[in-house]
Protein backbone atom coordinates (compact mmCIF):
# COMPACT_ATOMS: atom_id res chain seq x y z
CA UNK A 1 0.00 0.00 0.00
CA UNK A 2 3.02 1.78 -0.03
CA UNK A 3 2.91 2.53 -3.66
CA UNK A 4 -1.18 3.65 -3.40
CA UNK A 5 -2.12 6.87 -5.46
CA UNK A 6 -5.69 6.88 -4.98
CA UNK A 7 -7.77 5.45 -1.76
CA UNK A 8 -11.43 5.97 -1.95
CA UNK A 9 -13.22 5.25 1.25
CA UNK A 10 -16.37 7.50 1.01
CA UNK A 11 -19.96 6.29 1.93
CA UNK A 12 -18.92 4.31 4.41
CA UNK A 13 -19.60 4.63 8.29
CA UNK A 14 -15.54 4.98 9.06
CA UNK A 15 -15.33 7.00 12.27
CA UNK A 16 -11.54 7.67 12.07
CA UNK A 17 -8.87 7.27 9.92
CA UNK A 18 -5.53 5.30 10.88
CA UNK A 19 -2.20 6.72 12.11
CA UNK A 20 -1.21 4.44 9.46
CA UNK A 21 -2.50 6.65 6.86
CA UNK A 22 0.91 8.57 6.86
CA UNK A 23 3.05 5.83 5.79
CA UNK A 24 0.53 5.82 2.11
CA UNK A 25 3.06 8.50 1.34
CA UNK A 26 2.92 8.61 -2.80
CA UNK A 27 -0.89 8.86 -2.45
CA UNK A 28 -2.45 11.77 -4.17
CA UNK A 29 -5.79 11.43 -3.80
CA UNK A 30 -8.04 11.14 -0.87
CA UNK A 31 -11.76 10.37 -0.72
CA UNK A 32 -13.10 10.28 2.72
CA UNK A 33 -16.49 11.75 2.31
CA UNK A 34 -20.08 10.36 3.74
CA UNK A 35 -18.59 8.77 6.45
CA UNK A 36 -18.57 9.90 10.23
CA UNK A 37 -15.18 10.86 11.01
CA UNK A 38 -14.75 12.67 13.92
CA UNK A 39 -11.33 13.08 14.07
CA UNK A 40 -8.93 13.82 11.51
CA UNK A 41 -5.09 12.23 12.84
CA UNK A 42 -1.74 14.46 12.58
CA UNK A 43 -0.59 11.95 10.94
CA UNK A 44 -2.01 12.82 7.54
CA UNK A 45 0.56 15.76 7.32
CA UNK A 46 3.06 13.03 6.23
CA UNK A 47 0.88 12.64 3.05
CA UNK A 48 3.37 15.33 1.46
CA UNK A 49 2.58 14.01 -2.35
CA UNK A 50 -0.97 14.60 -1.63
CA UNK A 51 -2.99 16.64 -4.11
CA UNK A 52 -6.60 15.86 -4.08
CA UNK A 53 -8.16 15.68 -0.12
CA UNK A 54 -12.13 15.45 0.20
CA UNK A 55 -13.73 15.35 3.95
CA UNK A 56 -16.75 16.53 2.68
CA UNK A 57 -19.90 15.43 4.54
CA UNK A 58 -18.76 13.85 7.70
CA UNK A 59 -21.81 16.36 9.27
CA UNK A 60 -21.91 16.77 12.81
CA UNK A 61 -18.90 14.70 13.21
CA UNK A 62 -16.19 16.25 12.08
CA UNK A 63 -15.30 19.38 14.23
CA UNK A 64 -11.41 20.18 13.80
CA UNK A 65 -8.89 19.17 11.56
CA UNK A 66 -4.96 18.68 13.03
CA UNK A 67 -2.54 21.75 12.65
CA UNK A 68 -0.51 19.01 10.35
CA UNK A 69 -2.55 19.82 7.45
CA UNK A 70 -0.42 22.84 6.97
CA UNK A 71 2.25 20.31 5.87
CA UNK A 72 0.22 19.16 2.69
CA UNK A 73 2.02 21.49 0.35
CA UNK A 74 1.16 20.29 -2.66
CA UNK A 75 -2.39 19.89 -2.11
CA UNK A 76 -4.38 21.73 -4.95
CA UNK A 77 -7.79 20.85 -3.65
CA UNK A 78 -9.37 20.51 -0.87
CA UNK A 79 -13.18 19.88 0.08
CA UNK A 80 -14.17 20.52 3.42
CA UNK A 81 -17.80 20.94 3.28
CA UNK A 82 -20.67 20.11 5.23
CA UNK A 83 -19.02 19.10 8.26
CA UNK A 84 -18.90 21.29 11.28
CA UNK A 85 -15.39 23.05 11.42
CA UNK A 86 -15.26 26.32 13.51
CA UNK A 87 -11.79 27.08 12.38
CA UNK A 88 -9.06 25.90 10.01
CA UNK A 89 -5.86 25.03 11.67
CA UNK A 90 -3.61 28.09 12.04
CA UNK A 91 -0.83 26.38 9.38
CA UNK A 92 -3.59 26.27 6.74
CA UNK A 93 -1.78 29.58 4.98
CA UNK A 94 0.98 27.28 4.15
CA UNK A 95 -1.03 25.62 1.32
CA UNK A 96 0.75 27.65 -1.58
CA UNK A 97 -0.15 25.30 -3.97
CA UNK A 98 -3.92 24.81 -2.93
CA UNK A 99 -6.41 25.89 -6.02
CA UNK A 100 -9.54 24.99 -5.12
CA UNK A 101 -11.33 24.93 -1.71
CA UNK A 102 -15.17 24.60 -0.63
CA UNK A 103 -16.17 25.09 3.06
CA UNK A 104 -19.35 25.16 2.15
CA UNK A 105 -22.33 25.00 5.30
CA UNK A 106 -19.26 24.75 8.22
CA UNK A 107 -20.21 26.94 11.15
CA UNK A 108 -16.54 28.91 10.32
CA UNK A 109 -15.62 31.43 12.61
CA UNK A 110 -11.85 31.49 11.11
CA UNK A 111 -11.79 32.71 8.96
CA UNK A 112 -14.68 34.69 8.88
CA UNK A 113 -17.73 34.22 5.99
CA UNK A 114 -16.67 37.29 4.57
CA UNK A 115 -13.23 36.10 3.85
CA UNK A 116 -14.58 32.46 2.57
CA UNK A 117 -17.20 34.50 0.44
CA UNK A 118 -13.89 35.52 -1.68
CA UNK A 119 -12.44 32.73 -2.41
CA UNK A 120 -9.14 30.41 -2.12
CA UNK A 121 -6.93 33.20 -2.14
CA UNK A 122 -8.25 35.32 0.57
CA UNK A 123 -8.41 32.29 2.57
CA UNK A 124 -4.88 31.47 2.27
CA UNK A 125 -3.80 34.99 2.58
CA UNK A 126 -5.72 35.56 5.51
CA UNK A 127 -4.37 32.40 7.09
CA UNK A 128 -0.77 32.67 6.01
CA UNK A 129 -1.08 36.17 7.88
CA UNK A 130 -2.93 34.83 11.39
CA UNK A 131 0.10 31.79 11.66
CA UNK A 132 2.54 34.83 11.00
CA UNK A 133 0.79 36.66 13.65
CA UNK A 134 0.98 33.76 15.88
CA UNK A 135 4.49 33.37 15.45
CA UNK A 136 5.18 36.98 15.92
CA UNK A 137 3.29 36.54 19.29
CA UNK A 138 5.24 33.56 20.92
CA UNK A 139 8.63 35.70 19.41
CA UNK A 140 7.52 37.78 21.57
CA UNK A 141 6.77 35.98 24.50
CA UNK A 142 9.98 34.22 24.41
CA UNK A 143 12.24 37.16 24.24
CA UNK A 144 9.96 38.46 27.14
CA UNK A 145 10.71 35.17 29.02
CA UNK A 146 14.51 35.21 28.49
CA UNK A 147 14.13 38.95 29.36
CA UNK A 148 12.51 38.17 32.64
CA UNK A 149 15.03 35.63 33.36
CA UNK A 150 17.61 37.45 32.76
CA UNK A 151 16.75 40.22 35.25
CA UNK A 152 15.75 37.54 37.67
CA UNK A 153 18.76 35.91 37.65
CA UNK A 154 20.38 38.77 38.28
CA UNK A 155 18.51 39.82 40.79
CA UNK A 156 18.76 36.38 42.76
CA UNK A 157 22.69 36.94 42.07
CA UNK A 158 22.53 40.03 43.65
CA UNK A 159 20.03 39.17 46.59
CA UNK A 160 22.11 35.93 47.54
CA UNK A 161 25.78 37.95 47.25
CA UNK A 162 23.94 40.53 49.77
CA UNK A 163 22.43 38.21 52.02
CA UNK A 164 26.06 36.76 52.42
CA UNK A 165 27.61 40.22 52.76
CA UNK A 166 24.82 41.06 55.25
CA UNK A 167 25.58 37.17 57.00
CA UNK A 168 28.93 38.11 57.11
CA UNK A 169 28.49 42.03 58.32
CA UNK A 170 26.18 40.88 61.25
CA UNK A 171 28.09 38.25 62.14
CA UNK A 172 31.29 40.87 62.59
CA UNK A 173 29.05 43.34 64.60
CA UNK A 174 27.78 40.34 66.93
CA UNK A 175 30.89 39.64 67.46
CA UNK A 176 32.67 43.12 68.40
CA UNK A 177 29.50 43.01 70.63
CA UNK A 178 30.24 39.78 72.59
CA UNK A 179 31.44 40.67 76.06
CA UNK A 180 34.84 37.92 75.57
CA UNK A 181 35.59 39.90 72.07
CA UNK A 182 38.34 42.97 72.33
CA UNK A 183 37.16 46.48 72.39
CA UNK A 184 38.33 48.72 69.58
CA UNK A 185 38.63 52.38 71.07
CA UNK A 186 37.59 53.81 67.63
CA UNK A 187 34.39 51.83 67.27
CA UNK A 188 33.07 52.38 70.76
CA UNK A 189 33.06 55.75 70.09
CA UNK A 190 30.77 55.47 66.68
CA UNK A 191 28.12 52.82 68.52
Amino acid sequence: MVNLQRLSIQLNKIRSLPTSIGEMRSLLQLDAHFNELHIIPAAIGRLTSLEILNLSNNFSDLVELPETLGDLTNLKDLDLSNNQLHSLPDTFGRLDNLIKLNLDENPLVVPPPEVVKEGVEAVKIFMAKRWLDLLVEEERKSMLEVQEESQTGWLTRSTSWLKGYVSGVTETVSGYMSPRSQRDPFLDQQL
